[in-house]
């Protein structure tokens, strides 16, 4: 054996390599970059911890290209501890572009419809979430039903809609990264 050859069994591991870490933190500056052109009601649906999103509104009131660059890297930075797949999913249900949005979209409308036709479906509904305003999804079941029967425009029922997305829509854990690399700092090795 040379002595520049190093024997596999004594290589370590020393951790991701730094064109990997660069690849990441653009990828996050990436991200980042999506979300200052996204409205803020958008932004609210996704979830941010408050210290990303007060930097995303701060980007925005830049105008100087070299500030925004700086900008976009503290945002990445800050975004460091969030797992970007988590990010991208929150992004695309934010948005409506993900699958999980549209099947969720599907079930609160047949789930609407089927409310309107019949108390039973209200009832076991209430019954399996009652933490749920309930006064207010009677209401609008009820408003909703008479609209129908009078032929008017369906205001309550998308209201309905409404109360049932915003209920049943859970946000995602954007954290999900930092509880792993904790639950593994607590584990003993043996």
């Amino acid at each position: 054996m040379r002595p520049n050859e190093i024997e596999d069994e004594e290589e370590e591991f020393r951790g991701p390599s730094k064109s990997h870490l660069k690849r990441v933190q653009l990828d996050l500056q990436s991200l980042g970059r999506d979300m200052t052109r996204m409205g803020d009601e958008t932004l609210a649906k996704i979830g941010l911890p408050e210290d990303v999103l007060v930097e995303i509104i701060e980007f925005r009131r830049m105008k100087s290209f070299g500030a925004q660059r700086r900008q976009l890297q503290l945002i990445g930075k800050k975004m460091r501890d969030m797992d970007p797949d988590a990010v991208r999913e929150a992004i695309a249900r934010a948005t409506g572009e993900s699958r999980a949005a549209v099947a969720l979209l599907h079930r609160c409308e047949t789930l609407r419809d089927r409310m309107i036709e019949s108390d039973d479906v209200v009832r076991s509904f209430i019954d399996e979430h009652s933490d749920i305003d309930i006064r207010r999804l009677r209401e609008l079941v009820r408003f909703a039903r008479r609209e129908r029967d009078q032929a008017k425009p369906p205001k309550s029922a998308r209201e309905l809609y409404r109360l049932l997305h915003d209920y049943l829509d859970e946000p995602l854990d954007l954290m999900a990264r930092d509880e792993e690399t904790s639950e593994e700092a607590e584990t003993p090795n043996s």
